[in-house]
């Protein structure tokens, strides 16, 4: 099972989260913050105080009687709010999230983080000159399934040397999305399906090798793109020094897909749901190692082992918690920002700005090693 809070986050007065924007998005993590014990929703701010009280009334926020700002300055001025949740399109990141840093607001932003690794980079600095926490919100780090798959990875017997690595993320859009949602709008999300979908196949496979840039990135040739350039899918494959090789592709024309698949030299992992799991409350993968086909070659021996891993609380709602650690320890205890996740943070958006580049660059290599 999840674990619960630690005593000491227990008995800290929880976190006051300002929800910065009314993104559909937004819903999943005003119901986290409400499961969360650590987190509170204590403001919310959109362009009106109108679409804020709406946004409240329609996610069961009422109990929690946020402060309802008609603007975003209005929100990170408001003196009651530790940390904003930022799911703004990606094209308002750098402007929204440095101001929220500048004003002393620990940062959780959507993904895709920034449009390129130097806007990224900007906000970064101004979290690390205000002193305050960042994290993207990645939620699929955060469940149980993912550190038991993270146990297995790296254990040599069971995985072994990585040399092969798969991810996929596809849905099936339809024409509603494909011609008015701001993931398909070349000033609002100009990294479409890339920065979507793309953003958790990168992040996987970064995951799987321990967050080890590759040298090389080549696009694959023929990616979708809508009539005015946005990409709606794509792919590339990541080659590293030792010869470890990943692909991944993501697209918003295909069905519902979220796979990733590790191979090693002595075992396999599959996964066939990593972003968000089929069912809430618990999450499985499979764990193939040392296989070999059975005597006359008519079956496997021995068969993969399935591993099963339940959670007293959604993936989104941990996410919140850890983040909310993280910033008690800072506004409590004196502590210091933890410097993994922008780390993480900045080695997704470096290899997605590469695929981008080989892209518009008709799909040559792109050195990213140094």
């Amino acid at each position: 099972m999840s674990p619960s809070p630690p005593a000491e986050q227990a008995r800290r007065p929880p976190v006051r989260f300002g929800i910065m924007g009314c993104a559909s998005i937004a819903r999943k993590l005003a119901r986290a913050m409400l499961l969360a014990p650590s987190a509170v929703v204590a403001a919310v701010g959109s362009r009106s105080e109108a679409k804020a009280r709406a946004f409240a009334t329609d996610n069961g926020l009422a109990t929690a009687a946020p402060r309802l700002h008609g603007s975003y300055e209005a929100l990170l001025d408001d003196p009651g709010v530790d940390a904003v949740y930022l799911p703004l399109p990606t094209s308002l990141h750098l402007r929204w999230a440095t101001a929220a840093a500048a004003k002393g607001k620990h940062v959780l932003l959507e993904k895709p983080t920034a449009l390129c690794a130097a806007d990224l980079d900007a906000i970064l600095a101004a979290c690390d000159s205000a002193g305050v926490q960042f994290m993207d919100a990645t939620m699929w780090m955060h469940h149980p399934r993912t550190a038991k798959m993270r146990e297995l990875v790296a254990d040599e017997d069971s995985t072994g040397d990585i040399r092969v690595i798969n991810s996929l993320f596809s849905f099936r859009a339809d024409e509603e999305f494909l011609h008015n949602d701001i993931r398909v709008k070349p000033d609002l999300d100009a990294l479409g399906a890339l920065g979507d979908v793309g953003w958790y196949c990168i992040r996987a496979i970064l995951w799987a090798v321990d967050y080890e840039l590759p040298k090389t990135v080549f696009a694959l040739c023929n990616p979708v793109r809508n009539q005015a350039g946005v990409l709606l899918g794509c792919g590339a494959t990541l080659y590293w020094a030792d010869g470890k090789i990943a692909t991944f592709n993501c697209s918003f024309h295909a069905n519902l897909t979220s796979d990733m698949t590790i191979v090693g030299t002595n075992g396999t992992l599959h996964v066939t749901d990593l972003v968000i799991p089929y069912e809430e409350k618990s999450a499985q993968f499979s764990m193939a190692t040392k296989s070999k086909f059975a005597e006359l070659h008519i079956g496997w021996d021995p068969l993969p082992s399935k591993h099963v891993l339940p959670t007293d609380l959604p993936q989104e709602a941990l996410m919140i918690q850890e983040f909310s650690r993280l910033v008690q320890n800072i506004r409590d205890a004196g502590g210091k920002p933890d410097g993994k996740w922008p780390a993480i943070t900045r080695k997704t958006q470096i290899v997605m700005d590469a695929v981008k580049t080989s892209i518009d660059n008709e799909f040559g290599p792109v050195d990213i090693s140094s």
